[in-house]
This record gives structure tokens, sequence and C-alpha cells, in this order.
């Protein structure tokens, strides 16, 4: 059984649970998808096999290479991509996803208006604000699906930060909320960061706007602070870079293109 089989059948058993809905498709925004290619890539250039239901069309995509290869039983290409850039590359498209098909306990038909709601709630952003700290504390209020929520998200963040401290803080303006704050931050990975953080609250069933991000270097004294009440995340060590070309897909900062 994979993550998505796991979050699938949770999904499936409790129905009614919006918290086990916003779970699954956070499983299959977070991990990495084998699409089934209609041709072999061209550069950057991707063309997904495309299958038409009743209700219109759809994209086969599998969470394990072995899975593409039972289903198609033969060599086919395929690219690997994270979820989320594949549900953005699709947004719009007017099609859907037909997920492990025939292969596995999680198979689904997920249609296009559900890829399209996965692809908007990626995008996100969060606000940026210039209030003030008075206070910190431990932090004691936020929900267990949170911190489960962003120990996860955390976990796939390698190398982007070295660590980071969850605390709860009162503002100048005499506000409680609580702030997630990355120390030693690579240049150009705050957005994603950022957005890791706000991904962790909207997954777990949280309204937005209840938790802030900062950065810091571990030379800032507000470090030292939260190092004392905060809870800490160590952000696992980047990955070993493998030789050769990359795959379409792999490579996050240069996604694979429809054409």
């Amino acid at each position: 059984m994979t993550d998505l089989d796991n979050a699938h059948a949770a999904m499936e058993a409790a129905p009614e649970d919006d918290a086990a809905r916003l779970r699954f498709y956070e499983r299959l925004a977070d991990s990495e998808i084998y699409l089934l290619l209609g041709g072999e890539a061209d550069g950057d250039q991707i063309t997904p096999a495309l299958f038409d239901v009743e209700d219109g069309q759809y994209a086969l995509i599998f969470d394990r290479e072995e899975r593409l290869s039972d289903f198609v039983g033969r060599i086919a290409p395929y690219a690997a991509l994270p979820g989320r850039a594949l549900v953005q590359m699709l947004a719009g498209q007017g099609v859907g996803l037909g997920l492990n098909l025939d292969v596995a306990p999680s198979a689904m038909l997920i249609p296009a208006d559900a890829v399209d709601w996965l692809a908007q709630t990626l995008s996100h952003a969060p606000a940026e604000t210039e209030a003030r700290l008075t206070a910190i504390a431990a932090p004691r209020h936020l929900p267990q699906s949170v911190i489960t929520g962003l120990d996860r998200k955390l976990a796939i963040a390698a190398g982007l930060a070295r660590l980071a401290y969850l605390a709860e803080v009162t503002y100048d303006s005499g506000a409680k909320g609580h702030i997630l704050a990355f120390v030693d931050t690579v240049d150009g990975a705050e957005k994603a960061l950022a957005s890791a953080a706000g991904e962790a609250l909207t997954f777990s069933g949280i309204a937005a706007g209840m938790m802030d991000v900062l950065f810091l270097r571990a030379s800032d004294p507000m470090a030292a602070r939260l190092a004392k009440v905060g809870l800490r995340f160590d952000l696992p060590e980047p990955p070993v870079a493998a030789s050769g070309p990359a795959a379409p897909g792999m490579d996050p900062t240069k996604p694979p293109k429809l054409r």
C-alpha cells in the first residue's frame, strides 16, 4: 500500500469527512506522479495520452512506475513529475485524471473541475505583513493536525532551510497568533517555504491567517529566543543529485510544458 492508497482508503471510508478528502488531495499534490504520454517527450514539451470517458477526457497517472507498466503491458513513454506540477500544468484544459486505473486499490477518476480546484488551492500565495512581535511563547493552541501537516510538508522541503521554529506570538496590536520561523533559508526558497506552511493549514482544514512566516539567520537574536520556547523542525539535507540528464518533469525548476 502506498501513501495515496492509504489516503484514498481513508477518504472512501468516510465520504462525509472533509478532512480525509483534503488529506487525499494533499498526498496527490506531494507525490511523485508518473504520467502516461502519447509520444516521446521533445525536450521539455510533453503530450499526455488522453482517453475519452462519458464526461470528458482523462490523462492516466500512476504513483508507481511499475503500476504504469502493469497497466500498459508494454514499454511506453511517460513523464515523472510532482503531483502539484501536473495539476498546475493541466488546470483549465478540461482534462481529468485517471489515477492507478485497474492496478491499485486507489483507482479512481478525478474530474477536470477537481483538477482545477486543486491547482487553484496550491496557487494561493501568503500575504506579506509588517506587524511587530511583542511576546513569544511555546505553541499551545494549534490542532495536532497542523503540527502533523507541517512536519510532513517540511520533510519534503529538503535543503531549502536548515530548520524552523513554530511559536505562539503576540503582536504590537494586541492580536495573538502563531509564527513559523525558518532559519538559514536558501536564497530564493522563501516563496516555496511560505507556500508549504500555508498548505499545511489549508489541507488540515484550518482557516488561513492563523500563522505567519518569518525568515531568519542563525545569528539573529530572534532565532535564539525562538530556540528556547519554539517547537523545532529540522529540515532534511538535500538529496545527492544524480548524474546525467534528468527526465522530463524531474527538475522542479523546469516543469514540463504541454504541446
